[in-house]
């Protein structure tokens, strides 16, 4: 299933007691759709505020109408969506079988604030960023790394990632973008990327001071984890089907430096 949602006022993808997530409100109007007890496996947990226009996760179903999507539309509240629902092969796992996850930021920096449309998911910001100084420490966070200093370390989970994208643009609202990419993301990895990157742009920090956190041993007290609401989960991509099996095989083992 692809799947849409304002975060604004959900507490999170994860079902959480007497709280309203999103994983929560789609099982429970898939189980009063379909009449039987639906559980989700997703591609990506968010966090609350965070929003997600490209959002996978699949569920084991003995039977589904071909009518989902249009009956999901109906009973659904607005701020999610699911926009398209497929037969998946036997060896697909939306967690296990991804291959990257595309997550994109809006930061606006203009004197006069977002545009109030957008305020949902696009951070004010309160200084004015240097672009060039964004796109160069970025360059420097790419490639295979420990991202402890940029975690929220779960334990037996690694920190090792591989960050294979992160540029920085404006667009024709002179809003910043930040468009990240990998393998896959620590929790509030992209967030904390983000708030290390916001202290270059605005001149409190050099570009290569990013870097410098990639020989850390533990979270950095020095990172400020930026504002969830401008985060959006854009897409996640998975290998051709013959090659589902031998990614989620390789996504389950605990990977190492080399």
């Amino acid at each position: 299933m692809g799947i849409a949602y304002d975060g604004t006022d959900f507490s999170g993808w994860a079902r959480q007691p007497e709280r309203r997530t999103v994983c929560g409100v789609i099982e429970d109007t898939l189980s009063m759709v379909l009449r039987q007890d639906v559980r989700l496996t997703v591609a990506g947990r968010t966090d609350a505020g965070v929003h997600a226009t490209g959002q996978v996760a699949h569920c084991d179903l003995a039977d589904a109408p071909p009518t989902l999507v249009e009956r999901l539309a109906r009973a659904l509240p607005g701020d999610v969506r699911v926009h398209s629902a497929v037969p998946a092969p036997a060896a697909f796992d939306a967690r296990f079988s991804a291959l990257r996850r595309h997550y994109v930021y809006r930061v606006c920096d203009h004197p006069w604030a977002a545009n109030p449309l957008r305020r949902n998911d696009t951070v004010n910001w309160p200084r004015r960023l240097d672009l060039a100084a964004l796109t160069d420490a970025s360059a420097t966070l790419l490639g295979e790394h420990d991202f402890v200093a940029f975690c929220k370390r779960r334990d037996g989970a690694t920190t090792i990632r591989e960050l294979q994208r992160l540029e920085w643009t404006r667009d024709a609202a002179g809003v910043l973008e930040a468009r990240v990419s990998a393998d896959a993301f620590c929790h509030s990895m992209v967030r904390s990327l983000v708030g290390a990157l916001l202290s270059v742009g605005e001149g409190r920090r050099p570009p290569d001071w990013p870097a410098t956190l990639l020989t850390a041993a533990a979270r950095s007290s020095e990172v400020t984890v930026a504002p969830a609401h401008g985060l959006t989960l854009a897409a996640v991509d998975y290998p051709p089907d013959e090659a589902l099996a031998a990614r989620a095989a390789i996504t389950r083992n605990v990977r190492t430096l080399s």
